[in-house]
């Protein structure tokens, strides 16, 4: 499977279209919104006639976990600026059958300055994430996460290995993350860089905390699959419409439901939106969304927020 159509519109990483039988892209907006997507198609073809609701899929519905995880106790790293995703993989050396077993709860993030993309000299910025489809978190009451790389020869980093900080509280889901000086003797860097690391995780609806260690490569070639971040007073952004024969819009955006939002964004079932849950551009407007400075974001800050928005239109 490849990412060629992705690759054509635009890359955004939760973009979304509507496109003719013919091939004509109707609507595309650059971060998809469920119900002004109805509103497009109920335009387009009309209302339909039975409505599916989630009950009908029969699927299991997950709780969110009973216990209240951390989350901002961890401090974030600066990312180098004008850094770009590079292409990281996940190296096995087991058969296919344990393969599909093996779990990583951790997603390695990287990102690098055009220095060492092209120059082999620059800042590697790491992330360990949290994969959200998990319900894990770490332990912090065992030895930190850890990580090593396996440094080429010719290449010099200012940190091969290092440890994640201690952090106070027993458990977080905050992202562990480092900023590396990388440097090539040979100019670019054509080979993968191999990264080993270890961590303790736990997820307490199952009921256990164990070690796990994996290994990565990291390629410095941009990844264009990776996604990207929205930078700030950067505009109302990619919103372009048309109609069939001619371009214009669909009516006024309606209003986020800010109970879905919550539903669909607190993953940690805390009640709030943290930083490390927000995205788009909830993630640029964090800061002035966050009225009463505690680090995340309630029902009522969301509410009055859109509220405030919909007054200025």
């Amino acid at each position: 499977m490849t990412n060629d159509l992705k690759h054509a519109l635009g890359d955004r990483p939760n973009s979304e279209f509507i496109i003719s039988p013919e091939g004509r892209i109707l609507v595309s907006r650059s971060w998809s919104d469920p119900q002004t997507l109805r509103a497009d198609l109920e335009k387009l073809i009309g209302k339909t006639k039975t409505v599916t609701s989630p009950s009908d899929l029969n699927r299991k519905i997950r709780s969110a976990p009973t216990s209240k995880i951390a989350s901002g106790v961890v401090p974030r790293t600066q990312k180098p600026e004008g850094s770009m995703a590079v292409i990281v993989r996940p190296i096995t050396s087991k058969s296919d059958k344990e393969k599909a077993k093996e779990i990583f709860y951790v997603k390695l993030r990287a990102e690098a300055d055009r220095g060492l993309m092209d120059q082999g000299k620059g800042k590697l910025h790491i992330g360990f994430h949290l994969d959200p489809l998990h319900t894990v978190h770490w332990n912090n009451l065992a030895d930190p996460l850890y990580f090593e790389f396996k440094t080429p020869k010719g290449i010099k980093m200012s940190t091969s290995k290092g440890s994640a900080p201690k952090v106070k509280a027993p458990s977080d889901i905050d992202p562990r993350e480092f900023l590396i000086e990388v440097d090539s003797s040979a100019g670019r860097i054509e080979q993968p860089l191999e990264l080993e690391v270890s961590y303790f995780a736990c997820d307490d609806e199952e009921g256990w905390c164990r070690a796990v260690t994996h290994r990565y490569e990291i390629e410095l070639r941009r990844d264009r699959d990776a996604g990207s971040v929205r930078s700030s007073g950067g505009g109302r952004g990619f919103d372009r419409r048309q109609r069939p024969g001619g371009r214009g819009g669909f009516g006024q955006r309606r209003r986020p439901d800010v109970g879905q939002m919550l539903e669909r964004m607190d993953t940690n079932g805390d009640g709030v939106i943290a930083l490390e849950e927000a995205h788009g551009p909830m993630a640029d407007r964090f800061k002035m969304m966050d009225t009463d400075e505690n680090g995340s974001l309630s029902k009522e800050e969301l509410q009055k927020h859109f509220e405030r928005r919909g007054s200025r239109r």
